[in-house]
């Protein structure tokens, strides 16, 4: 292991810390070795886990080149302990060293930042094991040229070698919309017009696109400075993005789209178990919040991709958006050729409108549900008693 014997003083500006995430490895090196050489005070440390041997593998460097390449057997192959057992010892001891004004963590692949960002604005807080640190920017790096099918296929993580933990189930698109709609700067490579299209169909408000690896430079992601609140707002679920982002141009063929379903009234739990499958399958990302009649007091939470779609009960409405109305509103964002995209869409639009309640089915506020079976009990849990 590589000795760093030096030390900040405690009025020496702070380390700016960035976090890089992909799901394509190679890009990712890219990433690493390009920002490793382009600034004499940048280091770099690139987090890869093993889970056959359940060990981390460990790479720090900086323009000198590789001063550290080592591999550390963790309690857990997972992402909170890669975190918690080296990342944050690591970059403490890489903050005290002096050498260094800037430092870029990149994360296994596949990664999501907003777990690990929440750790490390805890860190880097007054009094954190990270004090001499503050969080710069979080970016993902992405080709628009594979991006469709990463994104919209239903390959697994695990198919590509790419999971996070033995039971990691994710698919590649859930990883990728994870990392493209938390981070505070979505870098691309490749030329595709639909690839593009869908970064800015799911990018965050006021987040930042560059394009092209060779525009990545260490000092303007040093400059940048993480808005916690606002990567919060951009993950909740109430955000989901209901059209595109700003975009410089619209290009003829760019073949995404969006589609925002909303409804006033809640939905009908058995016709929604019914129609899950048109709702949810297909090559979309949809994201969003639901109410069913069934359980009038609670958010659930619509997440799906890659073929994959997750339902889950959040809370109550006041617990999850204070002051916010009841409703559902679903953002679902896909591509493809048009006639089989409209097709798609005609289906879900169909599928929504079967499930939404009728006005004489609520008018007693779903009392009748409430003594009834629970069909969503296996995906949403046993309903709080009234």
């Amino acid at each position: 292991m590589s000795a760093f014997p030096h030390d900040h003083s405690p009025d020496d500006e702070p380390v700016a810390l960035s976090l890089l995430v992909s799901v394509d490895p190679v890009l990712q090196q890219a990433a690493v070795s390009g920002l490793s050489l382009d600034a004499p005070g940048t280091v770099t440390v690139r987090l890869d886990l093993a889970t056959d041997d359940g060990t981390l593998r460990r790479v720090v460097m900086d323009a000198d080149g590789v001063l550290e390449d080592e591999r550390v057997a963790l309690e857990h192959t997972c992402l909170s302990c890669c975190v918690r057992e080296d990342a944050v010892p690591t970059l403490r001891r890489l903050a005290a060293d002096g050498r260094w004004t800037a430092v870029v963590l990149a994360l296994p692949t596949t990664a999501e930042p907003l777990p690990v960002t929440r750790a490390l604005e805890v860190e880097t807080s007054p009094g954190g094991t990270l004090a001499r640190c503050r969080l710069a920017t979080t970016f993902a790096v992405a080709d628009l040229d594979t991006l469709e099918d990463d994104l919209l296929g239903a390959e697994l993580c695990g198919e590509r070698g790419l999971e996070l933990a033995e039971d990691d189930e994710r698919s590649v698109g859930e990883a990728l919309a994870a990392q493209l709609e938390q981070v505070d700067l979505v870098v691309t490579t490749g030329t595709c017009a639909t690839g593009s299209g869908l970064v800015d169909r799911l990018r965050g408000p006021g987040t930042r696109r560059l394009d092209g690896l060779h525009g990545l430079r260490a000092a303007d992601l040093a400059a940048g400075r993480h808005d916690a609140v606002a990567a919060e707002r951009r993950a909740h679920p109430l955000s989901a993005p209901g059209a595109m982002t700003a975009r410089p141009e619209v290009r003829a063929a760019d073949r995404s789209w969006t589609l925002v379903l909303t409804a006033a009234r809640p939905l009908h739990p058995e016709r929604l178990l019914d129609r899950v499958e048109d709702l949810g399958t297909g090559p979309v990302r949809a994201r969003g919040v639901f109410r069913v009649a069934n359980r009038p007091d609670s958010a659930c939470l619509w997440d799906g991709a890659g073929g994959q779609t997750c339902l889950a009960d959040l809370g109550t409405w006041d617990q999850v958006a204070a002051g916010a109305e009841p409703t559902t509103r679903l953002c679902v964002v896909g591509a493809g050729d048009p006639a089989d995209a409209d097709r798609l869409r005609r289906r879900i639009v169909t599928a929504f409108d079967a499930v939404v309640t009728t006005p004489q089915e609520v008018a007693d506020g779903g009392l009748a549900w409430l003594g009834a079976h629970d069909v969503l009990a296996p995906w949403l849990g046993d309903r709080t008693p009234a």
